[in-house]
């Protein structure tokens, strides 16, 4: 059976072995930012399910949110040939701004619910990856 890391790890190779002229970007951070996001989507998911049982819609509904913008996100990084520098940085910003958001929303739950609390860590993370990346975009 193969795992999530195990397919992360295949997925990193091949990015390593695509010929990304269109992408100028580092393939290692690229990697990463596509792995945050998709941690993210699937804390979000399940931090959204979880917050419907409890009565939380304003949380769940920003995780439901955050999660459609990170598989977004990553699905665009997962096209190199398709790379424009404009709305990849600006798709990079909106994703880290909706982490900002659902991660502030669930750390406000976080000493009551253990979805909240892993949620708003993996929002942190893939704000970070996503800010990261645009930034380098912008050295670039």
């Amino acid at each position: 059976m193969t795992t999530m890391s195990d397919m992360m790890t295949s997925m990193s190779h091949d990015m390593e072995g695509m010929d990304m002229p269109a992408m100028p970007m580092d393939t290692a951070m690229v990697q990463s930012c596509i792995e945050a996001c998709s941690a993210c989507e699937m804390a979000c998911t399940m931090c959204s399910d979880a917050d419907m049982g409890e009565g939380m819609a304003r949380c769940g509904s920003l995780c439901s949110t955050c999660a459609d913008m990170c598989n977004t996100t990553m699905r665009m990084l997962m096209r190199p040939m398709g790379f424009d520098a404009t709305a990849t940085k600006a798709m990079l910003q909106a994703c880290a701004a909706m982490c900002s958001a659902c991660g502030d929303e669930c750390a406000s739950h976080a000493d009551m619910s253990e979805s909240c609390a892993m949620c708003a860590q993996a929002c942190k993370t893939c704000m970070d990856a996503c800010m990261k990346l645009a930034d380098a975009m912008t050295m670039a």
